[in-house]
């Protein structure tokens, strides 16, 4: 959430200038992003991964739908479209391998 995130880092930036009072300001250092590219080819491989846990979660199979912008559409088919915690493990899976992943949408 990013009134979370501002919320949060005004929150640090208060702290270390009570703790160090000699600083001025703080600012963020952009950390590099690491995994892969989003692209088609990627979002399979990750999804490839996926499958063969899907068949001790109930049976069903996953099919990539569409990449718009950093927002990946899957079709999810199935007694494991029901299942939470797989939609959440999957949700994980691919943006903790594809950094640039805003969302993904279910379908």
């Amino acid at each position: 959430c990013p009134s979370s995130t501002v919320t949060m880092t005004m929150g640090i930036k208060r702290r270390l200038k009570e703790e160090i009072p000699s600083i001025e300001d703080v600012e963020e250092v952009a950390s590099e992003k690491q995994g892969l590219p989003l692209n088609t080819e990627n979002v399979e491989k990750v999804l490839g991964d996926i499958r063969p846990f899907l068949e001790p979660a109930g049976g069903g199979e996953i099919l990539l739908n569409s990449i718009d912008g950093g927002i990946v559409k899957l079709n999810l088919n199935g007694p494991v479209k029901q299942v939470m915690t797989v939609r959440v493990a999957i949700t994980q899976k691919l943006r903790e391998n594809i950094p640039d992943i805003l969302a993904v949408q279910l379908l």
